[in-house]
């Protein structure tokens, strides 16, 4: 098939070529990451400051409890003392109060400067992704449930911003802050107290990945029963009208509820799940902080330590492990939202069954008379040279064809049903490519 005038064959599909497969193996989850810094790297001036704040504001949160210590020890104040409010440390107070805000302060400032990149990064893979949908064959659409795309899609960009706000904004900081914490106990205090740390928060993360893992599977049924149970509801409602005609109401709504009904099964397997990991959680957070607690009180009985320093180390744990609280939540979201990420990325790197042939020239059609074309310029000619075309290679639809169609001139195609009149329109619009038989 061509058009007169036309310097950009196109490359023929014989009847029975196959669909390349989208992906030729699974997509590891560092791979999916690595997959979207391009995105991201447009921006690299905002990561970078976004970075910068962020290491500030994990500084200025882990100065918090070191200055309550030296706030508390550098009081001394009997009860009743007319005196007492002049020896209060006010620089102490004033700087405790600037670190909090310095922490906040930071934290905004990150989110605001990193907004920019998470929102573009969103918008170009969305817009990738819908140009080269629209891009693949018809056979692909046809093969395909709207509804469930559409809701892929959705949860792709969705899952960008996810997991840029649970990675960047929580992970890492916290990271951040555990090595910090980690340093300080180690070096100003006994090594116990690192080690008692470390040892809690590795059971911890060992623990809350293990369970995490497992509660996976419960995930991601749940998203296959959803998207189910949405294009369901999506096909149904479309096709309203057959529907009222063969009087299927009632078993469409059977069809409904039974996906609806498994969704609901597999969302209460999720929560049983997640019962056990936070009871396991708060138990492993509990007795970690009893240990060291107790040897921090150990220590001030014993004149080696100073109250400060307990209501220094009381501090140190209630922040390592707030956050540490959601690290469940976090790494089951991350997982996930790699999960849509990666759906989305099979989408906009699915192989195009439409393509040109390497070097191409673009589609060249002389001007419409009246636009800068003179009477004895050629005109556009559409011709079909020696055509043959299949949806299913077990039958041919077209088979060696070849007509050609004059510019300004109407040709009808006449046939019996099957015969192949819808398939000459689709291939003259290039929803699919014909081939040359032999």
């Amino acid at each position: 098939m061509r058009h007169h005038g036309e310097a950009a064959p196109t490359a023929p599909h014989p009847p029975n070529a196959a669909i390349p497969p989208a992906q030729a193996k699974p997509r590891t989850d560092w791979a999916t990451f690595k997959r979207l810094l391009p995105f991201l790297m447009e921006y690299k001036w905002r990561v970078m400051f976004a970075l910068a704040f962020m290491v500030g504001a994990k500084v200025a949160n882990v100065s918090v409890p070191i200055l309550l210590k030296h706030l508390v020890d550098a009081m001394s104040i009997k009860p009743g003392d007319a005196t007492a409010v002049l020896v209060v440390p006010v620089a102490l107070l004033i700087g405790y109060g600037l670190l909090r805000l310095s922490t906040s302060l930071l934290t905004e400032l990150r989110e605001l400067i990193f907004a920019k990149a998470t929102q573009g990064a969103a918008r170009t893979i969305a817009l990738e992704t819908f140009r080269h949908l629209h891009a693949l064959s018809l056979r692909f659409h046809l093969e395909r449930q709207t509804g469930g795309m559409t809701r892929d899609i959705e949860r792709g960009v969705r899952g960008i911003e996810s997991l840029i706000s649970y990675s960047i904004y929580s992970i890492i900081p916290t990271l951040i802050e555990m090595t910090l914490v980690l340093t300080i106990l180690a070096v100003r205090f006994d090594v116990w107290f690192a080690w008692i740390t470390l040892i809690a928060l590795a059971v911890y993360i060992v623990f809350t990945v293990s369970v995490t893992e497992w509660r996976t599977q419960f995930r991601k049924l749940a998203n296959e029963h959803d998207s189910a149970a949405h294009s369901r509801a999506i096909d149904s409602l479309l096709n309203y009208e057959t529907v009222k005609y063969f009087n299927n109401e009632d078993f469409e709504a059977q069809r409904y509820d039974k996906s609806l009904e498994s969704l609901r099964r597999v969302r209460l397997k999720a929560q049983t799940t997640l019962t056990v990991l936070n009871a396991g959680q708060q138990l492993i957070i509990a007795i970690g902080l009893v240990a060291m607690l107790w040897r921090a009180t150990q220590g001030v009985v014993s004149g080696a330590m100073t109250l400060g320093d307990l209501v220094m180390i009381n501090a140190f744990m209630i922040q390592l492990y707030i956050p540490l609280n959601f690290l469940g939540v976090l790494y089951r979201e991350i997982k996930q939202s790699l999960t849509d990420l990666d759906k989305m990325f099979v989408l906009m790197e699915r192989d195009r069954e439409i393509a040109d042939k390497p070097g191409a020239l673009p589609l060249s059609l002389p001007p419409p008379l009246g636009e800068g074309r003179g009477g004895g310029a050629p005109e556009s000619t559409v011709a079909f040279e020696h055509v043959t075309f299949a949806y299913d290679p077990a039958r041919i639809i077209l088979h060696d064809v070849s007509f050609e169609i004059p510019a300004g001139k109407t040709v009808a195609v006449v046939g019996p049903s099957g015969s192949g009149k819808s398939t000459h329109a689709r291939l003259h619009y290039r929803c699919y490519d014909g081939g040359v038989p032999g």
